[in-house]
């Protein structure tokens, strides 16, 4: 049997909340202690205002990922179109679509397991968010092509040479959705060079980065004005864009 103390004691509380018929809670530490997150076993995670189905197909939502929802909920009032790229979960676009309840939010993943996901969670909140499976921005209507109040992205940004470094649990997380490359600018490279297109005149666009890529992600936007703003802790995080 493993000891308690092998994991801290809030978690373990959390363990014990969720001990059902076909799992003791020494399985439940067990799977912990061997590094699975602490959202895969309990199956959820807080996100803004909702609780979301979380597993192994879909990144678990960040504080950081929170911080750019509460930033574009600042930056704009009363949004027609929304368009949340790298959904994931469907954290971004399902809490977008409940700040801005009038507004039209498409959310695309490449990943069809992460819009399976997606899916689901549109399901148990009841919030209409238009999902689609593809490529960035391949699989929106071009009807909103010029006419987006607000691009989110929480894109893949890791590099390759760094995945080895991140902390056991979240190697694993979905790697497609972590790895972006050799530089781990790659996926923010390609948002930034057509994101222009999609929003109109007075349109915002954010996208969350690793905290060492500012200047490089920055120099990535095409007829964009990009600015970098920082987390919670300080550190760079947000590449941030008003289309003139």
């Amino acid at each position: 049997m493993l000891e308690m103390g092998l994991i801290p004691e809030h978690e373990r509380r959390r363990l014990e909340a969720i001990v059902g018929p076909n799992q003791s809670l020494e399985e439940l530490i067990a799977r912990r202690v061997s590094g699975e997150p602490l959202q895969y076993i309990e199956g959820t995670a807080a996100f803004a205002s909702l609780e979301l189905v979380v597993d192994e197909r879909v990144l678990i939502p960040r504080p950081e990922t929170e911080g750019l929802f509460e930033l574009a909920a600042r930056m704009v009032r009363a949004p027609e179109v929304i368009v949340d790229l790298c959904t994931g979960s469907g954290a971004l676009a399902l809490a977008l679509k409940k700040a801005f309840p009038a507004a039209a939010v498409f959310a695309t993943d490449v990943s069809p397991e992460a819009v399976e996901v997606a899916t689901l969670n549109r399901f148990r909140t009841g919030l209409q968010v238009y999902i689609a499976e593809g490529d960035l921005f391949d699989p929106l209507p071009a009807a909103i092509l010029g006419t987006v109040d607000l691009i989110v992205a929480n894109p893949p940004y890791v590099a390759e040479v760094d995945f080895a470094d991140l902390p056991r649990e979240v190697q694993r997380e979905p790697r497609t959705a972590l790895v972006s490359g050799a530089t781990g600018l790659e996926v923010v490279q390609r948002i930034g060079a057509v994101a222009a297109q999609w929003l109109r005149p007075g349109g915002v666009f954010i996208c969350e980065i690793g905290d060492t890529q500012g200047v490089s992600a920055a120099s990535s936007l095409l007829n964009l004005p990009g600015v970098v703003r920082q987390d919670l802790v300080g550190r760079d995080r947000y590449l941030v864009a008003v289309k003139p």
